[in-house]
């Protein structure tokens, strides 16, 4: 399958992995501070921003198979992949599936263990409301509250944008990974034996991925990173503070 991607710079390269109806758009500040230095690469998954997917059934096995592929059309030796939260989920299967082909990983705002049952219920009752009301509806109530707290009233035309990315979600795009999240195995083994650095960001606010499941990755990163009062989108509640842990990760 075709995979839509920005590719700017020169250098080693760093690919950047977006999350859960979110595109490679969201790397843009990135992809900025960053290309001077490194050839940046930020794919769009299937099913979200422009690149297409018409099946309601994928898993995190597939889209790793399709991304392997992709990156050796490319002829990416070694590169360091780093990934936002189902991006992360991404990247620990690209991890098991390339091994020491990759140069590095990063996990940010994401986790190597499978759903708990509370995360598998609140996965089918997302399946439940995009059935009944659509991905319009779904992301304008699903995106506002990545954002901490703290972040929302001052950084309203940047949730705004962000929905408007969402909104390019396709249906099936949303209901297959919202199938593959639920459905996916623990990968801390994945986590812990992986050869390469490893980079780990977390929100102490965060909803989604819960700090004290961050905390317990601690000891099997390089580099791990709690982020204050920051929710789930620390690239943009934290922009300059992020770019700067990343940037050091990389000079690694």
């Amino acid at each position: 399958m075709d995979i839509h991607y920005t590719d700017k710079g020169h250098g080693k390269p760093v690919i950047f992995i977006h999350g859960f109806c979110e595109t490679k758009e969201m790397w843009g500040a990135f992809e900025e501070a960053l290309s001077p230095y490194y050839r940046i690469i930020c794919p769009d998954l299937p099913g979200f921003g422009e690149t297409r997917w018409h099946q309601e059934e994928i898993t995190l096995e597939e889209t790793a198979a399709i991304l392997e592929h992709w990156i050796k059309s490319l002829q990416l030796e070694k590169p360091k992949v780093i990934g936002h939260s189902l991006g992360g989920y991404v990247t620990l299967a690209l991890a098991e599936l390339m091994d020491n082909q990759l140069g590095g990983i990063g996990l940010f705002h994401s986790t190597a263990y499978a759903d708990d049952e509370e995360k598998v219920g609140v996965r089918n009752r997302t399946l439940t409301f995009v059935e009944k009301h659509g991905v319009q509806k779904f992301v304008e109530s699903f995106v506002p509250p990545l954002f901490s707290e703290p972040h929302r009233e001052n950084m309203k035309d940047t949730i705004d944008q962000v929905v408007q990315w969402a909104k390019t979600t396709t249906y099936e795009g949303l209901v297959s990974f919202t199938k593959a999240m639920r459905d996916r195995k623990d990968r801390m083994d994945v986590l812990r034996e992986f050869p390469g650095k490893k980079l780990m960001i977390a929100g102490l606010m965060d909803g989604a991925v819960k700090i004290e499941s961050s905390k317990q990755h601690q000891g099997y990163v390089d580099d791990y990173h709690e982020l204050p009062e920051t929710g789930h989108m620390g690239m943009f509640e934290m922009e300059k503070e992020t770019i700067q842990i990343v940037k050091d990760f990389l000079e690694k």
